[in-house]
């Protein structure tokens, strides 16, 4: 059986996925996966075993030009069976559509009908988590999901990890605490820097060293983070952040001793590569896209306020982050690590 995924246009949503095509192998031992996505992504499913190949759709999040969605899906015609759409925009239906992909799965979105023959009304109270909105889709409708649910799991090369590891220059002599404080979602999301600085001086202190993670739009605030160490700390503390390309950062995060990140699509990465990982949440919530791996701390002040998944704060004070101070994550890292983690 040879399937179809359109992708997400989100790293965590994407890292989620990977339960569905899990899913997937197991209903239909031996499937082909093949996943249409943002290029960008291609690092992220290049180490998933389930995927066998990624199609690269050039378009941006938004772009509709039905005309290149139209040459793509003819170009695809006559080589799946099922597609399965991720995305709920209309959009999202028409290359599989195009296609004529006989079978054509989704939830209920943008006046899809027509476009999907295999139409979804979601039930959110039956499926609160946006894996279980994914799983589901492997299924048919009704069907009770399998327990204990899935976790994406990346695999990774040791000729690519060791090759990132000499670029820029890293040892794994000390443990490694990876940070990463961006979040593209907005303000609401990002823990203080001041509150990331002072949890990178402890653990400098102790005798680790600090690697920052992020994209080129988070370099400054890591640089914010790393500035706030005196001399002498802040040799210890590398900023990654817009230096990396995505398939690096997830090799080079894969070497952390423990993970400490904002709710973002790096967050997931950490979860998904099992490394230790305390999870900081303020205008979001883990109810309906946690971390999904063994060794994971929530930390989140639960104010009146929150969540209010905001990407501002409408008061103005950023509290349910702000007032989130130091040492909950100190103790979280602390339960979750008392010796150093071997890589894996």
């Amino acid at each position: 059986m040879n399937i179809l995924i359109i992708g997400p246009s989100w790293v965590g949503d994407m890292v989620m996925a990977q339960t569905l095509f899990q899913c997937l192998q197991q209903r239909h031992p031996g499937c082909a996966i093949d996943v249409l996505a943002p290029e960008w992504s291609r690092p992220i499913l290049e180490r998933m075993p389930e995927v066998r190949q990624t199609l690269s759709f050039p378009l941006g999040h938004g772009v509709l030009d039905i005309a290149t969605r139209r040459r793509i899906g003819k170009g695809l015609a006559g080589q799946y069976d099922q597609a399965i759409l991720l995305p709920n925009s209309l959009k999202s239906a028409l290359l599989p559509w195009f296609a004529g992909i006989a079978k054509r799965t989704g939830w209920k979105g943008e006046m899809r009908y027509g476009l999907l023959n295999d139409l979804r009304t979601l039930d959110k109270e039956r499926y609160p988590l946006m894996i279980e909105r994914f799983m589901a889709l492997a299924f048919e409708p009704g069907a009770e999901l399998p327990k204990p649910y899935p976790q994406p799991r990346l695999v990774i090369d040791e000729a690519s990890r060791a090759a990132a590891l000499a670029k820029f220059g890293l040892s794994l002599d000390r443990s490694v605490l990876a940070l990463c404080p961006g979040a593209e979602f907005g303000e609401a999301k990002r823990w203080p820097a001041e509150h990331y600085a002072k949890v990178a001086e402890l653990k400098i202190r102790a005798g680790w060293q600090v690697w920052l993670f992020g994209s080129q739009n988070d370099h400054p605030g890591g640089e914010d983070i790393r500035m706030r160490l005196i001399p002498g700390l802040r040799e210890e503390c590398v900023n990654l952040s817009g230096s990396t390309s995505l398939a690096e950062a997830i090799d080079l995060m894969s070497c952390a001793t423990a993970v400490v990140a904002n709710d973002s699509g790096l967050m997931h990465v950490a979860a998904a590569l099992n490394r230790p990982l305390v999870a900081v949440y303020g205008s979001t919530s883990p109810q309906f896209t946690p971390p999904l791996a063994e060794q994971v701390e929530i930390v989140r002040l639960g104010l009146e306020c929150s969540p209010c998944f905001d990407r501002t704060c409408r008061f103005g004070h950023y509290n349910c982050l702000r007032e989130l101070k130091p040492r909950p994550v100190m103790e979280a890292l602390d339960r979750l690590v008392s010796d150093p983690v071997e890589v894996q």
